[in-house]
């Protein structure tokens, strides 16, 4: 109780002074990842200078605390004690299984989260139009754009029959993607066999289903498989099958194409929610967004070794290109 009255007094005190046009006191936020430490972070530049752009100025009115789970989500359970010692105004959940560790741990402070995952299904809000709870934030779960990626692939490999589709079983809505995807195959004519893999090895097993199987190209989920978009893109090199995803870094990697939410105007979308928090608006009241843009970023390096001519209607479609 005395946490929460605490944290009740701290946005008083912030909507106060900015509402009379006082210096606020320094607002504390804590940016929580559990990828390995990375000061450079694009996502965290982006969400650093949204802030600035609101008015939220490192060394002024606003400290940046950074808590990165080392590469693992133990790594950053270990440090939620730490975390809740700095008395964090708000707090940054940067994916889905950072946002899952501080829910989990019933960290008290506001969370804003940028995730991949259907939010309720993850019970990290009530609902989407009101969450119900102290979080809000941005969920990169796009169902309608899981057909259009299956339909992308149909293009770039018009004569292609196995379509392989590797996700994350844990997935706060991994049947309802697998279930579009399935629906979108049947639909172009694609066999399809999903394979699951909850770690580094099982990926290596599924890349292994994959080649026995036969597949000719691969559909990947996004989430927490993205940290290995690398090795994706090895296997296919080495084996010839593409692989296809939904955020660019699969393509940056060396994936043939990546078609989904910009995910560093997401990230800087954060800034917003933070910054109404820090105002005096509530979380509870606060809808869970979407994201607004998408791009498609064909890997056109990659394309010519594997000996795929990306069609014209995907090159004039494209909004980045890497060769």
């Amino acid at each position: 109780m005395l946490r929460r009255q605490f944290l009740g007094a701290t946005a008083a005190v912030l909507a106060s002074s900015l509402a009379h046009g006082q210096a606020p006191r320094t607002a504390r936020v804590a940016w929580t990842s559990v990828e390995p430490a990375n000061p450079n972070s694009p996502f965290l530049a982006f969400f650093r200078k949204a802030m600035h752009d609101a008015g939220w100025t490192e060394g002024r009115n606003l400290a940046l605390d950074q808590w990165w789970g080392g590469g693992s989500v133990e790594g950053l359970k270990k440090r939620i004690p730490d975390l809740a010692a700095s008395r964090p105004d708000v707090i940054v959940g940067a994916g889905g299984p950072a946002t899952r560790v501080l829910v989990d741990a019933q960290v008290t402070p506001p969370i804003v989260f940028a995730v991949s995952a259907d939010v309720v299904l993850g019970k990290f809000v009530h609902s989407w139009a009101k969450p119900g709870v102290n979080r809000t934030g941005i969920s990169f779960f796009s169902l309608e754009l899981i057909p259009k990626r299956v339909q992308l692939i149909r293009e770039l490999m018009p004569n292609a029959t196995r379509l392989a589709i590797i996700g994350w079983p844990p997935h706060a809505g991994e049947l309802l993607e697998l279930e579009a995807a399935a629906k979108a195959a049947d639909t172009l004519g694609f066999q399809h066999r999903y394979f699951g893999a909850n770690n580094a090895t099982e990926l290596e097993a599924a890349f292994k289903g994959v080649k026995q199987w036969n597949g000719e190209v691969i559909l990947a989920f996004a989430g927490a498989l993205t940290s290995h978009s690398d090795r994706f893109a090895a296997f296919s090199l080495s084996e010839k099958i593409p692989t296809v995803s939904s955020w660019a870094v699969f393509a940056e990697k060396g994936n043939l194409v990546a078609f989904g939410p910009v995910l560093e105007e997401c990230y800087a979308r954060l800034a917003y929610f933070v910054d109404r928090i820090f105002k005096g608006a509530k979380p509870v009241d606060m809808p869970v967004e979407l994201p607004t843009k998408v791009e498609l970023v064909v890997n056109r390096g990659t394309a010519k070794a594997l000996g795929i001519a990306i069609p014209q209607a995907v090159l004039i479609r494209a909004d980045r290109f890497i060769d």
